[in-house]
């Protein structure tokens, strides 16, 4: 019995013995490198680098928008037992609330890398960071890193132009490819709007990668390699700060959109809309109360209104369709009429006014009828042109449609036509709707950016330019593009231009206020538009109407004359007076534009002339 116990005691032991064996033979040769990666996926990591997001200047190198370093505290999940408690004792040690928890919690259920940090808090302070330093030993899973943060020196002046960036959202991290979720790891903002997000593919670079070995706290113990990131690309705008603060200063509290164009390449050297916000409030997260009082406003700070804002032109549109009709030889410069203060289309009762009611004389031609924008003229001019011919000219010049300009939701506005009326509304088009249009009012709604254009292609006597932000893009010139061009002849671009000159220059023109002191001339058109109908009989009460019911001021204009630099759309909200809050802006922004080009002495008509027509004051 003993000899039998003693056996089978040897016989288990060895069977024991064999299994052991076995297993150390499974796992340190069958299983050897299964296990081995394992192990090294628990202490060793790749990990993405986020690349240095490309700066965005002014055309003098002036800095508009920079990174600048910003502690975030991050949480790697998987070196957390009890994430609640962990949160808490964070809590504890610095400001957490409860939309910091929430986002963390958002930013968990999206795809990642596995052990890539979640960040929980930015903009840590030094105080904070030393008090997570002192408790860093309980704290399993938690790490302070310094990342880059985007940031806009300038704050209000730039917004709507320039735009922010802001967190990932769950919308924007579902449209993303395999490609963009590697492109942005690491990386927790994207452009929203602006330049920021138009140019974003350039702006946010390549990230690189590091291996890192980690202790069993998740805590770095050594690089083991690394991939360095490419830094995104650089934009340089044709956007002049000195031009934008005059601008910005000179609208003070008004609401409106000031736009200038530099005639010869196209580029946009000012764009405000007013009032605006600061966007860094964006950039990594804004409070519910701030977003609650920006989007809340009704003066909408938010609202970009340079490329959105759908106005109607008013008069700003008579140069324009002046031209038109002496190209079709649907007037001359020799045709007149008489003004007596209102126009009655045949066989019609309603009367059409014009804004001066005693009228503007008994033989008042086109170029007077620019420089006095006689309303009266044009409705004459529209019934002999019609719609038919007006949409075509009006189109060429890039009304109703989208200018290409290179920031995002661009609004088309709407330069209407037959077609359009009847597929809209469903009603045939009336003269009276002709009459509308040649006065900008009516259907025609067009953004502060369209008139710029407008006026710009005016300026360079047909030449249609793409409208362009960014000059430059990395070590990439971007060129000059000509959309289209308008042919008429010279001595009718001359008459226009002369024509628009006696709006600021002549004895009677609507803006000659702003052409004291000035030693270069000036082309413009004031315009001024409706907000709310006025019945028929009835006049203009400034008093009686609501402060934002009140006529739009407007005006549009380039300089000098004789050889145009610098084109300008001016739309003050509720102004009332195109001459009187809209014209001076522009006088200051050019004014400005020649102590910035170095000239502060420009040809007078008596030094030059205009192609083949003399100047005549």
């Amino acid at each position: 019995m003993f000899r039998l116990r003693i056996g089978m005691s040897i016989v288990t032991i060895l069977a024991l013995v064999g299994i052991l064996f076995y297993r150390f033979y499974d796992l340190q040769i069958v299983n050897y490198q299964a296990y081995v990666t394992a192990s090294d996926r628990n202490r060793i990591h790749v990990r993405p680098i986020p690349p240095k997001r490309g700066l965005i200047y002014d055309r003098n190198g002036v800095l508009l928008a920079e990174n600048k370093p910003s502690y975030t505290l991050t949480i790697t999940k998987e070196r957390v037992k009890d994430l609640a408690e962990t949160l808490d004792k964070i809590g504890e040690l610095v400001e957490l609330n409860q939309s910091d928890r929430d986002r963390f919690y958002k930013a968990l259920k999206r795809a990642r890398r596995p052990y890539e940090p979640v960040p929980l808090r930015f903009k840590l302070t030094e105080q904070e960071i030393s008090r997570i330093a002192v408790n860093e030993y309980e704290l399993k899973g938690i790490q302070v890193s310094a990342q880059l943060v985007r940031h806009y020196p300038h704050k209000e002046l730039f917004a709507h132009t320039t735009g922010y960036v802001g967190r990932i959202n769950s919308k924007e991290l579902s449209q993303f490819t395999e490609e963009d979720l590697w492109r942005y790891g690491g990386t927790h903002s994207i452009g929203k709007i602006g330049l920021e997000k138009y140019y974003e593919a350039d702006l946010i670079g390549t990230p690189g990668e590091e291996q890192v070995e980690t202790n069993a706290h998740g805590r770095l113990i050594r690089v083991l390699d690394r991939q360095d990131p490419v830094p995104g690309k650089d934009l340089h705008l044709h956007i002049d700060i000195e031009l934008q603060k005059t601008a910005v200063n000179a609208l003070g509290e008004n609401r409106g959109a000031v736009v200038a164009i530099d005639v010869e390449s196209g580029g946009v050297v000012a764009m405000v809309s007013a009032p605006s916000f600061d966007p860094n409030l964006f950039v990594t997260g804004i409070s519910y109360q701030d977003y609650s009082a920006l989007n809340g406003s009704h003066d909408l700070p938010l609202f970009n209104r340079t490329v959105q804002g759908q106005y109607p032109p008013g008069s700003t549109l008579k140069p324009m369709l002046g031209l038109g009709a002496l190209e079709q030889n649907t007037v001359t410069p020799e045709w007149t009429i008489r003004d007596p203060g209102f126009y009655q289309v045949a066989n019609s009762e309603r009367i059409y006014r014009d804004w001066k009611r005693w009228g503007h004389g008994n033989n008042v031609d086109l170029r007077q009828a620019i420089e006095e924008s006689c309303d009266t003229y044009f409705y004459d001019l529209a019934i002999r042109m019609g719609i038919d011919v007006m949409h075509p000219v009006g189109a060429r010049f890039g009304l109703g449609e989208l200018t290409g300009i290179d920031i995002p939701n661009e609004r088309e506005g709407l330069w209407p036509s037959r077609a359009w009326k009847r597929g809209a509304r469903g009603l045939p088009w009336f003269p009276g709707d002709s009459l509308n249009v040649s006065i900008g009012q009516g259907f025609v709604l067009t953004t502060p950016l369209q008139l710029a254009v407008m006026t710009a292609t005016l300026a360079s006597r047909g030449d249609r330019k793409k409208p362009q932000l960014v000059e430059r893009v990395g070590d990439s010139e971007v060129l000059p593009w000509l959309e289209s061009f308008y042919v008429a002849d010279v001595e009718h671009w001359d008459y226009v231009f002369l024509s628009m000159q006696g709006v600021v220059h002549a004895t009677r023109g609507t803006a000659k206020g702003i052409s004291e002191g000035i030693n270069y001339k000036i082309a413009g058109k004031t315009g001024t538009a409706q907000v709310v109908g006025i019945a028929q009989g009835e006049e203009y009460d400034r008093e009686a109407i609501d402060e934002r019911n009140r006529d739009h001021a407007l005006f549009v204009a380039f300089a000098p004359v004789n050889e145009p630099e610098i084109a300008i759309a001016i739309i003050v909200e509720n102004g009332e007076s195109g001459s009187g809050a809209a014209a001076p802006i522009a006088r200051k922004m050019f004014d400005t534009w020649f102590v910035i080009q170095g000239s502060s002495y420009m040809p007078t008509p008596e030094d030059a002339e205009l192609s083949q027509v003399e100047v005549v004051e």
